[in-house]
């Protein structure tokens, strides 16, 4: 008897031991999300849709897999989508250079060629929470491990979707680290097919054989998708922030699918990567400064159809990968050096009718496109007889290329007289040098060409700006070619002239600890509204080759011009200089629009007094993927100041207008930002105070 009464107490110990209590504190069921824990064993389900309900059971057992069973009903339908799932994560840790050029902000970072080292990331459950943040449920479980780094998996689920985000949400202590990470969802016998589309857009598919080794696939839609006969599961990573900047936008195969994925993770799975070397130039991964937490993260969506129809859900949260049109605008994308001109039109090749580059951008409902050709490729200085043949075979080609629905601009990025690296937009073709010599003048009548200008110095540059009333930005401010400006010619003329517009936004560097792309501009654009100069910050993409087979969208971004109509090529395109002089635009990633936002009825560009009251700011956001947050920034002329608007409450696929009372005494400008639940987002001009 003793001995059965100590064997018990054995057993007891060893099951109290062996069991992950589950902190419900901060769950509330309110938001129509149950969750319920029995031994071993965490069952959520959440309002997935109309008529739509998820549920999830988590097995916190030791050794098992941690998604016990994934599951869709739909119409009073069950349709078990997977089960024996696990979350693999591949952590690739390498070193950031800090020292040579301008520290986290580097761009000019090789980081694959120097030591790095790759991790599986294990997991050990030892803990489990589930909390409520307004319409999502986040379930939490510790604990994750790699060498250097320590966190936990953190599922969010989206009500009114069956959408989810699996994140390893990781910390390191050491400096001068810069990351890569691979993921996706592993199991044994998960599903009989794999799906995807091809950069063609022909959906493809492959029986998945356990024993198949894993095998890398160049997607489209950046999607891979697991497909059973009850349903499939695909899985995509966030449509910008997972993309780290780089010059080319080449497909590098970013989907997995297979066993012992780069012999690191056991069992067969799908899931998203990065290529270690990416475009072979210069190579910088993500930032992972020390203590902040670094979401290595992916989605993922259920369905009750086959990895076909799993696919086109998925494709709604990025419009198709296309900007969404709104009336009353015209999209713009600036800063592409895909050399049409130099590498076909000057080389003597053939030249195709619609070059496939232009189609690429109309595919993506882009409305104007600002070139930025001849770069270091060409002859800016000269000899003049080479260098206005080039300038002419431009301005050719783009009023060839140009249509009543699409508009090609020309523009340089000439690097020349200013410091740094700058682009210019003059709103009709212009001929000019990039040198004078002693005995020519400024401007001279060229026979077969008019007007030609030749600059020989910065107040030159401005001349011409302003006879031409053209408009100059700094490129990639504060990185790059332009580490260290605009601030260093913050107080130089031609900065404190209307026609240097500011500086141009890109998500450069990439950090996953933030809720946000392309903070360094972002920080930039409040410290110019603080300068009082009344600058302006428009997206540029800055890239190179432009293929269909390219992965454009996880690289673009877009401006929207308040533009009731595109302007013919031949008629000149002014409405576009004065949309961007005058502030009369927003930017964004495509997912976060904000087609009104107004400080006491005034917009973007425009100026208020808010003597003696407060100021009522009105905006209206349109989004696909639930919102994070909305932020009222503003400044005084020395400090910033951010008042957040959570928007936890609301989900995928929605169009509100917001009101909110703010008092702006004190303060000489205020602008907006919005950003989603995979950091894409949008951000308006300033709005000018008295």
């Amino acid at each position: 008897m003793r001995y059965k009464l100590l064997l018990l107490l054995i057993l007891s110990g060893w099951t109290l031991q062996a069991q992950v209590n589950v902190d419900l504190k901060s769950f509330s069921k309110k938001n129509g999300t149950s969750a319920t824990a029995k031994g071993n064993l965490l069952t959520v389900s959440w309002p997935a849709g109309e008529k739509k309900t998820g549920t999830l059971v988590f097995d916190l057992s030791a050794g098992q897999p941690v998604f016990k069973s994934i599951e869709l009903q739909e119409g009073g339908k069950r349709h078990p989508v997977a089960a024996g799932l696990d979350a693999a994560f591949l952590l690739t840790v390498g070193k950031r250079d800090l020292v040579s050029q301008n520290g986290w902000n580097i761009f000019f970072d090789k980081v694959p060629n120097k030591p790095f080292k790759s991790y599986s990331i294990a997991f050990d459950k030892r803990s489990a929470a589930v909390s409520s943040l307004g319409t999502r449920t986040v379930i939490s479980i510790g604990s994750l491990t790699a060498p250097g780094f320590t966190g936990a998996l953190e599922i969010t689920l989206y009500n009114g979707s069956p959408l989810m985000n699996v994140a390893a949400v990781m910390s390191t202590q050491a400096d001068s680290t810069a990351i890569l990470y691979d993921a996706g969802l592993v199991s044994k016998t998960a599903w009989e097919k794999i799906g995807w589309s091809d950069v063609d857009e022909h959906m493809k598919s492959m029986k998945a054989n356990p024993n198949d080794s894993a095998t890398l696939l160049k997607v489209k839609y950046r999607t891979i998708i697991g497909e059973n006969p009850e349903g499939s599961l695909a899985v995509f990573p966030a449509p910008h922030q997972y993309f780290y900047p780089l010059d080319e936008a080449f497909n590098l195969k970013f989907a997995w699918a297979g066993n012992h994925y780069r012999r690191l993770v056991d069992g067969y799975g799908i899931g998203i990567r990065q290529d270690l070397f990416g475009d072979r130039r210069f190579v910088p991964w993500f930032n992972a400064p020390p203590g902040t937490k670094q979401r290595l993260n992916f989605f993922v969506l259920l369905s009750g159809g086959n990895a076909s129809a799993a696919l086109e859900e998925v494709k709604t949260f990025t419009h198709n990968d296309r900007y969404a049109a709104l009336p009353g605008y015209k999209t713009l994308s600036s800063h592409f050096h895909n050399e049409f001109i130099m590498k076909v039109v000057m080389s003597g090749k053939p030249i195709p009718e619609k070059p496939a580059f232009v189609d690429v951008f109309k595919r993506m409902g882009v409305d104007i496109v600002h070139l930025g050709e001849f770069h270091y490729t060409a002859h800016p200085k000269g000899p003049d007889s080479l260098r206005l043949k080039e300038l002419r075979a431009l301005f050719q080609q783009c009023e060839r290329l140009s249509t009543k629905d699409f508009l090609l601009l020309p523009g340089e990025e000439p690097n020349e007289f200013l410091g740094g690296h700058w682009l210019q937009l003059f709103p009709k073709p212009v001929y000019w040098i990039m040198d004078r010599k002693a005995d020519k003048p400024f401007v001279t009548d060229e026979p077969g060409y008019g007007k030609v200008y030749r600059i020989a110095n910065e107040s030159e540059m401005l001349e011409l700006l302003k006879k031409e009333n053209g408009l100059a930005w700094t490129a990639h401010p504060r990185t790059k070619g332009s580490t260290g400006y605009p601030d260093k010619y913050k107080s130089a003329p031609f900065f404190k002239d209307q026609h240097f517009l500011g500086a141009a936004w890109k998500a450069m560097p990439a950090d996953l600890s933030l809720p946000l792309l392309g903070k360094r501009v972002l920080d930039l654009m409040d410290d110019m509204n603080n300068w009082g100069d009344r600058k302006k910050v428009l997206a540029e993409a800055d890239l190179f080759t432009i293929e269909h087979e390219n992965e454009m969208y996880a690289h673009m971004n877009v401006n929207y011009l308040k533009l009731d109509k595109l302007p013919e090529y031949k008629n000149g395109w002014q409405p576009v200089v004065d949309a961007l002089d005058q502030g009369k635009f927003f930017s964004s990633t495509g997912e976060v629009l904000i087609p009104e936002f107004t400080v006491d009825g005034k917009s973007t560009g425009e100026e208020i007094s808010v003597a003696g009251r407060k100021s009522t700011i009105t905006f209206k956001l349109n989004w696909t993927f639930p919102m994070h947050y909305a932020e009222i920034i503003s400044g005084d002329g020395q400090k910033v100041y951010r008042e957040r608007m959570v928007l936890d409450d609301t989900r995928s696929f929605g169009e509100q207008t917001f009101r909110k009372t703010v008092d702006l005494k004190g303060r000489k400008w205020v602008r907006l930002e919005a950003w989603d639940v995979a950091a894409n987002g949008a951000f308006t001009q300033t709005v000018w105070i008295k």
